[in-house]
């Protein structure tokens, strides 16, 4: 019986000589070193590309050569607000040759150190994450990884190396500061699983201050443990007016999934918006401003957080300073439903 050959895989000596280059040179070029022009760069790459060479990226990390790939490490992609952080990430990642490799922890804190543990074991050269209350192991074990970490979404908290978002406690403080400012005397909260998500927490821990300077408190709040949707806003608004026989006069949701859902089940109901209730959420989302009415909400600048954790990676690897927090700041969005 005749055993098929292999087709023989081409070296980097071969793509080094079709581009003109040492092999040191193409070797550096094909890790997007910044000590290769973009002229020679360019040359390797389409040498590489002709002969089909792909290069081994593992036999450089054991080798104890740079990475060019930098872990990620969500919560979620069911929530749009992530998919817009990881987009932000990776537009600036690979204009500097860099590529993410994602892990989701279902903002599970275990899954979470599993997660960080085995991709630390591949060598990244940097790692961004959106905790989802971090233990105590995970915390020591990203303090002596010895790369730049920089932890997303949120700059309340006490960071193990650098942090990129917004205050959440803020934002929740401020969306209620607007609200009694427009009158409203007797608010509710509708919200998802929240003991999962501390970033909510901080939401609604801002906006029961913002209630309490005013000499305001919440009138009920209605949490549901399942992950934030809009069948589960629609759900939860529903389960708080059945129980309330003195409705509220506006209801805070713990994001805008939530709060579309409540507006739908307004729409179902002949409850108009916001004359008989008024509705706000969190997050800035399209499917929120492409409601009849526009949500009131406050937008979190998703992308920008992206970007600016992935700058902040760069910098570093860099040897540049940078900033232990970064605050990219909310904006408040003054919708119709308010």
């Amino acid at each position: 019986m005749q055993i098929e050959k292999r087709p023989r895989k081409p070296t980097l000596s071969e793509v080094a000589a079709l581009a003109g280059v040492s092999e040191i040179t193409a070797s550096r070029a094909l890790r997007a070193s910044a000590a290769v022009t973009p002229e020679t760069l360019q040359k390797v790459q389409d040498a590489a590309r002709s002969l089909g060479y792909l290069r081994n990226r593992l036999a450089g990390a054991l080798a104890g050569g740079p990475s060019n790939q930098v872990a990620v490490i969500l919560p979620s992609l069911s929530n749009i607000v992530f998919p817009d952080v990881l987009k932000g990430l990776e537009d600036r990642l690979d204009d500097a040759g860099f590529h993410p490799v994602l892990g989701i922890s279902n903002y599970d804190p275990a899954q979470e150190e599993h997660l960080i543990r085995n991709l630390l074991s591949w060598r990244p050269a940097g790692l961004v994450i959106a905790p989802s209350g971090m233990t105590e192991a995970s915390r020591a074990v990203l303090r002596d990884a010895g790369l730049p970490v920089v932890e997303i979404m949120d700059i309340d908290t006490d960071p193990v190396d650098m942090a990129v978002g917004m205050s959440h406690r803020a934002a929740g403080l401020a969306m209620a500061r607007h609200l009694v400012g427009r009158g409203y005397k007797t608010p509710a909260y509708v919200g998802h699983d929240i003991t999962r998500d501390p970033r909510a927490v901080a939401r609604l821990e801002g906006f029961r201050a913002g209630l309490h300077q005013a000499g305001l408190a919440l009138a009920d709040i209605v949490t549901l443990a399942s992950p934030s949707s809009v069948a589960l806003g629609r759900q939860g608004l529903a389960a708080l007016l059945d129980r309330n026989t003195q409705h509220p006069d506006l209801v805070y949701f713990s994001n805008d999934d939530m709060a579309v859902g409540g507006v739908f089940h307004c729409m179902a109901a002949g409850i108009a918006v916001p004359a008989d209730l008024a509705i706000a959420g969190f997050n800035g989302l399209e499917l929120g401003q492409s409601l009849p009415v526009r949500l009131t909400t406050t937008a979190s600048h998703r992308t920008r957080i992206g970007e600016t954790a992935a700058g902040c990676i760069l910098d570093r690897l860099q040897g540049r300073e940078t900033a232990r927090l970064t605050d990219v700041g909310f904006s408040l969005v003054e919708g119709g439903t308010s």
